[in-house]
């Protein structure tokens, strides 16, 4: 049914399973781009000519339409990026220095942790990692003990992870780091396309958010900021479009969020961006998420039919992506030849070599849904893994 708006669909016969790693883009966005380049393609917040002055608005539209989608308080609280990599290292090279202690899941992608050992932090010396339980949720017990021993410190979490789809209760997470005076961070790679997102009902404090992933642009991504944080947070670039006044004594920046988004920003991105947030407001958000979740559902189905399959965790507790393994068969193996098949799934440590560590694994085979996906492609894959299974177990 929605295929029909994704001009990628029209140009292959791909069974399209990775959306964790990127989704692909409805017309709508592509048009709006191309619409910026051939007719109102100038810069933003500076000339004060026609098409810089539409270019400015709907940059600014985008801004505001992202406060609505996730209901911020204000568009001064969001910050465009190239991305979620990008929002983390901000708030790492930044706001981080002030903590002691950074803690967080086992779950993290590698942009989850490796900008805390760049800035010198590294397990039990200013980083610390919250266990799982066998089913892969968040250990809230084990949590709680390094907060009473890390109090006033940072906590950096995955809203879901890219791994295994495990979904962490974040308003959970954030009330009981707001009892021991610390403050939470949110990695939302997987949570913003699939479900509705509250940032006042989660009481987050940052929230750093992807375009690709959300059916938008490559390249640009958002972080949104508690409003009592922004004059805390420190600039992390400055140059044009950042600066009140200047002469060679000192610098006036402006105020957020201008102060954050220092030089030529994706403009083509964040307007591209503006409509698949559009796109998905007009399907509604709640109906992706039901539409995905009978899809999950009927995945995980199929899967636990199939003898000698490993599954690593519970319907229950999580969402969209479904990883897996079989007994005594590599899992890049499998994606070749689903590859050779034209099935697009993800095959290896998926940017999550802790986790796969911890569960003494090289990494998974992982099929991941979005609200495009239909029962056929499920089908598709499933047959395409049996006959994958059979090849390399003869």
């Amino acid at each position: 049914m929605y295929k029909k708006d994704f001009p990628f669909f029209k140009n292959t016969n791909t069974v399209y399973l990775d959306n964790a790693a990127t989704t692909q883009k409805p017309n709508v966005v592509i048009d709006k781009i191309v619409e910026y380049y051939t007719h109102f393609c100038a810069n933003t917040h500076r000339s004060n000519f026609g098409d810089a002055n539409k270019a400015t608005k709907e940059f600014e539209n985008t801004r505001n339409i992202l406060k609505d989608f996730i209901n911020a308080k204000d568009a001064k609280q969001i910050i465009f990026t190239k991305g979620i990599t990008e929002s983390l290292n901000l708030i790492a090279s930044t706001y981080a220095k002030k903590f002691k202690t950074v803690i967080i899941s086992s779950l993290e992608h590698h942009s989850n942790i490796t900008p805390w050992h760049m800035q010198g932090r590294t397990l039990n010396d200013g980083l610390e990692v919250v266990n799982i339980k066998d089913n892969l949720e968040f250990d809230f017990e084990h949590f709680e003990e390094l907060l009473k021993v890390n109090p006033n410190s940072l906590v950096s979490v995955t809203h879901v992870s890219n791994a295994f789809g495990t979904k962490h209760d974040i308003k959970k997470i954030a009330k009981l780091t707001h009892k021991y005076n610390s403050y939470i961070m949110i990695d939302a790679a997987q949570s913003l396309a699939h479900f509705k997102v509250d940032v006042q009902d989660l009481d987050v404090d940052f929230y750093a958010m992807s375009g690709h992933k959300t059916y938008g642009p490559t390249g640009v991504g958002a972080l949104y900021i508690k409003e009592e944080l922004l004059k805390e947070l420190p600039v992390y670039q400055t140059g044009g479009a950042t600066i009140n006044d200047v002469n060679y004594e000192r610098s006036i920046m402006l105020d957020s969020p201008y102060k954050f988004e220092a030089g030529t920003q994706n403009i083509a991105g964040v307007i591209g961006f503006s409509q698949a947030l559009n796109y998905l407001n007009n399907i509604g958000i709640e109906k992706v998420f039901e539409i995905e979740d009978e899809l999950y559902k009927y995945l995980n189905s199929k899967l636990e039919k199939i003898p000698g399959i490993i599954l690593y965790n519970n319907v229950s507790n999580s969402i969209a992506s479904k990883s897996f393994n079989i007994e005594n068969i590599n899992c890049e193996d499998i994606g070749i030849l689903l590859d050779k098949m034209h099935i697009a799934v993800r095959a290896g440590h998926h940017c999550a070599q802790p986790i796969m560590k911890k569960l003494n694994i090289d990494g998974t085979i992982r099929a991941s849904i979005a609200f495009y996906n239909t029962k056929d492609d499920i089908d598709k894959f499933i047959k395409g893994l049996k006959k994958a299974i059979t090849m390399l177990k003869d």
